[in-house]
């Protein structure tokens, strides 16, 4: 019997995104660059896990604009364009490389890894990555859940709120069922932004729990007796839980994190702007603007300009020490905590944006694969759980109203309201309000006016 519980849980998101006008589209890359560098590294590592019979369970949180990008066919083909362009490129850079070792090493293992981004996407799951999830879910490895309908920030949806917020919860619901065949059991709430209330919208769509960030736990009322180290349920039943900080600034420090080592890769060194313009001009922005290939042939190695040739055996070594490290850490944690709480475990809650694994944190999917595989097999304190596990261990939890919050600069959502921005929430708000008054006044719409309907929300 474990000590405590560790939850990782990932947080998908990417705006919607659609130009079947263009055939390039410049923040079409955006998804494509994620499907590469993040959730495909992702599903292979959940994938290697399931081969080799490991158990885990983390939770992926999935926003429905994401969701409804990997099923939509056009973006399918779309991306299949993008990695044969990839794939094609990087052949040209096995060439040009030959005398120069370090890189030709970097150039097979970009080719290769593009290689298997195209057969993972096209032969094991058919275009559709929510194939993937659905899969891991099925097998009890994966805990998804979904998010806001927009990903809209729900404290700032002030004019006809009820209604909004309702929209955003049931929308997401909604297709969550129709692609998973389930009710989702969590939602992690846009940004963390939580306003007292909105846990009601969740209850009606049946889901049990969410998040908010540290300090809408502690500064709930009645004081949280476990910090948050433990759920705890609204009134109305909905559990929520947060962030716990040491965990995350692990991950997330610029300063103390893990991904600024200088031993893993150079985000920001890209052959798109280190080569010559024309020989790279055929894999960028058709109108000339240069843009990440994702070919990058440099490790961070210090915080000047100068950068010395990525070492991915080294960078893997690190990863593997890094995930020592964290396990270490959170078994003394768990000690710490476990002879503070009585008789209950506690749960170490670590949210993290998906996109920082692979994407930013190249090494990031392989740390992760160490750590659920040094948590398995190296130590007994921790074990990995999803919220929905966790609260099935305990028929009791303490009844807590969270605090107005969110995750972000300051915590009071400064990042989404201040000077800059102010201006643009008189308009969103209107919108609002006309968007409540159609949807009253044609309640029974079909047909075009029924189309119209959805496009105007």
């Amino acid at each position: 019997m474990p000590k405590g519980y560790l939850a990782i849980v990932l947080h998908a998101h990417l705006p919607f995104i659609r130009h079947p006008e263009h055939e390039d589209f410049l923040e079409e890359d955006w998804l494509f660059e994620a499907i590469t560098e993040t959730y495909i590294p992702l599903i292979k590592v959940f994938d290697g896990l399931v081969k080799d019979g490991v158990d885990f369970r983390l939770t992926i949180s999935i926003s429905p604009t994401l969701m409804s990008m990997f099923m939509d066919e056009h973006l399918q083909d779309k991306y299949i364009r993008h990695i044969n362009k990839l794939i094609e490129l990087s052949w040209k850079e096995i060439d040009r490389t030959r005398w120069e070792p370090s890189f030709f090493k970097l150039a097979h293992m970009y080719h290769n890894g593009f290689l298997e981004c195209r057969r993972v996407f096209v032969d094991e799951y058919k275009k559709d990555l929510n194939n993937a999830f659905k899969h891991f879910q099925d097998l009890g490895k994966i805990e998804v859940i979904t998010c806001g309908a927009t990903h809209g920030y729900f404290p700032l949806m002030e004019v006809e709120r009820p209604a909004s917020v309702r929209a955003q919860v049931k929308v997401a619901a909604d297709l969550y069922r129709k692609v998973y065949g389930k009710t989702p059991l969590g939602m992690w709430l846009p940004e963390c932004g939580y306003n007292p209330g909105d846990e009601e919208a969740l209850k009606e769509e049946g889901i049990k729990y969410f998040f908010v960030d540290t300090h809408g736990i502690l500064f709930g009322t009645p004081r949280p007796r476990f910090g948050v180290f433990s759920p705890y349920l609204c009134k109305n039943g909905v559990a929520v839980l947060g962030r716990d900080m040491e965990t995350s600034k692990a991950v997330w420090s610029a300063v103390e994190g893990y991904p600024g080592d200088y031993n893993y890769r150079e985000f920001y060194r890209d052959i798109g702007f280190d080569l010559d313009y024309e020989y790279v001009k055929p894999y960028i922005n058709p109108d000339g603007v240069r843009i990440n290939t994702g070919i990058k042939y440099y490790k961070i190695t210090g915080a000047g300009n100068h950068k010395e040739p990525y070492n991915p055996e080294a960078a893997r070594d690190t990863a593997a020490y890094h995930a020592g490290n964290f396990m270490f850490n959170r078994e003394k944690q768990v000690e710490f905590l476990q002879g503070r709480m009585g008789d209950r475990a506690p749960i170490l809650v670590s949210p993290y944006d998906a996109e920082l694994y692979g994407h930013w944190w190249y090494e990031g999917p392989q740390w992760l694969d160490f750590l659920i595989r040094k948590i398995r097999y190296d130590q007994e304190t921790v074990a990995l759980a999803t919220p929905g596990d966790y609260l099935k261990l305990y028929k009791k939890y303490q009844i807590l109203a969270p605090a107005y919050s969110s995750w972000g600069w300051k915590g009071y959502s400064e990042v989404w309201l201040e000077g800059s921005n102010d201006w643009v929430y008189r308009h969103v708000h209107k919108m609002t309000e006309r968007m409540v008054e159609a949807a009253n006044t044609y309640k029974n719409a079909n047909g075009l006016l029924r189309r119209a309907l959805n496009q105007m929300a």
